[in-house]
């Protein structure tokens, strides 16, 4: 049986098994639940297997993908789930502790990080090759260009490291771009000293405008007792999380 990568799916199936070697080798082994994301033709899905055995669960939303990894695991049975892991009931993929590993589509990337700061305080680590600008800018520290909404957001609950570079021609059919894999180890914080609501919004905010001073990029959130503090001198990009922080205190509502 062969499966077709698909253009509408973002499907590059990695066929260096030196490579899926070094990916999962970055996944601590003390783990009580993995989810695979994407598995495609289950380069991952094997070495994985042989790890973690009953602790593994695949989510593939291709069909065809499914019916292949059926036919190479027949022992997983229901451990492989078909589903969209964006649309998929929280209950149905999430555990009380878990690692996420996966080669991400990138078209889709940004969103499946999303989710997954939903369920932040279940998801212990995360292992995944996307494209590699992406990757880096996961990673960026302040003051970086790269560093961005997802870098804040991710990094304040995560620590992330940029392990390694993939070249393109390890893939079928190759990308027009590099990838690399990041680790993401959930920290020791539990909640921000803040509204992680208007945190969220604040920041992306701040980034969407980031050629602007936060002074005029949330000019609509300002008020004459604040506009005036220095902070709001600064680009989005200049921040770390705890500036991001301070902001959203002085802009909550004061109670009465």
């Amino acid at each position: 049986m062969i499966v077709r990568p698909k253009k509408h799916l973002g499907q590059h199936f990695l066929v260096d098994k030196n490579i899926a070697a070094n990916i999962v080798g970055c996944l601590s082994t003390d783990q009580t639940y993995v989810l695979e994301i994407g598995p495609g033709t289950g380069v991952l899905t094997g070495m994985l297997s042989a790890l973690f055995h009953e602790k593994l669960r695949l989510i593939e939303v291709d069909q065809e993908s499914v019916d292949y990894l059926h036919s190479i695991f027949p022992g997983m049975g229901n451990r492989i789930i078909m589903g969209d892991f964006l649309r998929i009931r929280a209950e149905d993929v999430f555990m009380p502790r878990m690692a996420i590993i996966g080669n991400f589509p990138y078209n889709i990337s940004s969103q499946i990080f999303f989710r997954i700061l939903e369920q932040r305080n279940q998801v212990d680590e995360v292992v995944c090759m996307l494209q590699k600008e992406v990757a880096q800018r996961l990673a960026s520290p302040p003051g970086n260009k790269t560093y961005g909404i997802l870098s804040v957001l991710l990094q304040a609950w995560y620590d992330i490291e940029y392990c390694f570079t993939v070249s393109e021609h390890v893939f079928i059919p190759p990308p027009k771009v590099k990838s690399a894999v990041i680790r993401l180890r959930r920290n020791d914080r539990i909640t921000l000293d803040c509204n992680e609501t208007l945190f969220q919004q604040v920041v992306k905010k701040g980034f969407n405008q980031r050629r602007k001073t936060l002074r005029n990029a949330l000019r609509e959130y300002l008020n004459s007792e604040i506009i005036s503090d220095e902070i709001f001198d600064k680009r989005a990009e200049q921040l770390g999380l705890h500036d991001f922080v301070r902001i959203t205190r002085m802009l909550e509502p004061k109670s009465v």
